[in-house]
């Protein structure tokens, strides 16, 4: 009997270690968003990918993912929340913090994408060749960027330079508002949640923003008419967006789950966020009526690039003076975006 009852006892000590230890292996990742859960962001990058680690890691790693800034703070306060441990991992624009990522700004200059794909590969080749001191105190999972911008004005729609003069436009990045107040506009720089609001209420005249985002904001609702570039020219603008992850939670992780993360980190999953962003403009276009959609001409984007020209000129003298090479790294950026656009 006694030798029976301590067969049990082992038994269960044995059965409670192994559950002890199964347990102690599930680690939950904290993911925080600015975007509503039904977000593309959330919906095609997001979720999949913490659908992906999950499976690869045979439930190892999990994520519990925070939409529309449930965690507090603003989207500006992203980076610093990942920087510090608050999250664990991010999905961010440094742009929304003027200033601070001044090298990794290139990418946000006018007329510089083709392609959101292309360009999000590139981005990430810039930033290990270029730019890895503006980003060491977080682990970086991707760099992407979004289909072109486009505006969405309430009143009148976007055909010529003359068109924007005197016009409250929300732009997204420091970049971008230097080309609006440049071209004749009264930029308002503020992230994109705030954007349904300032429209509604007239704080702004119109939005410049990818057809991507146009159900998040109720573009298709709060404005009538919608201006894109001619095929045939870059985008006006495009925004840097970083997947990252806190370097003390990655430190933190048994070396098998480093290498799920390893594995779906990177240039690979760079591409497959620009790509889905890319294929979400279709969709975001879809939203809104064919004849409230019109085109700038060829001409006229040839005009506003050279208008423009004075904000590459001054990106390249501001890093410069900062002890960089700003035409090198213009040219660089120029180069591995035409490396990748096919």
């Amino acid at each position: 009997m006694t030798s029976r009852t301590t067969t049990w006892a082992l038994a269960l000590v044995l059965a409670g270690s192994i559950l002890g230890v199964t347990h102690a292996e599930e680690i939950t990742l904290k993911v925080h968003h600015f975007l509503p859960s039904t977000s593309n962001a959330q919906q095609k990058l997001i979720q999949p990918w913490c659908d992906k680690i999950a499976k690869e890691s045979k439930g190892g790693l999990k994520c519990q993912i925070y939409p529309s800034m449930q965690l507090g703070g603003t989207a500006p306060q992203l980076y610093d929340q990942v920087k510090d441990g608050v999250v664990d991992i991010v999905w961010a624009l440094p742009g929304y913090t003027p200033g601070r990522f001044p090298i990794v700004e290139v990418f946000e200059l006018p007329f510089m994408s083709r392609n959101a794909e292309a360009t999000s590969q590139a981005v990430w080749d810039y930033v290990q060749q270029n730019d890895k001191a503006e980003f060491a105190d977080v682990k970086a999972l991707a760099f992407h960027t979004h289909g072109g911008g486009v505006f969405h004005m309430v009143k009148k729609p976007i055909k010529t330079r003359a068109d924007l003069k005197g016009q409250k436009i929300r732009a997204p990045t420091r970049q971008t508002n230097k080309m609006m107040a440049i071209m004749g506009a009264t930029p308002v720089g503020m992230p994109v949640p705030q954007v349904p609001e300032a429209l509604s209420k007239g704080v702004i005249d119109g939005a410049l923003v990818p057809y991507e985002v146009v159900p998040a904001i109720k573009a298709n609702e709060l404005t009538k008419f919608h201006s894109e570039p001619d095929a045939s020219e870059p985008a006006i603008y495009t925004s840097v967006f970083i997947f990252a992850m806190n370097k003390a939670k990655y430190d933190s992780l048994p070396p098998d789950m480093k290498k799920v993360i390893d594995a779906n980190s990177g240039i690979a999953l760079s591409a497959q966020a620009g790509r889905i962003f890319q294929d979400a403009e279709i969709v975001g276009k879809q939203q809104l009526p064919p004849d409230s959609i019109n085109v700038i001409s060829h001409d006229e984007i040839e005009s506003w690039k050279k208008v423009a020209q004075p904000v590459v000129d001054g990106w390249v003298k501001e890093v410069t003076d900062k002890g960089a090479n700003g035409q090198a790294l213009l040219d660089s950026a120029q180069s591995l975006i035409g490396k990748y656009t096919k």
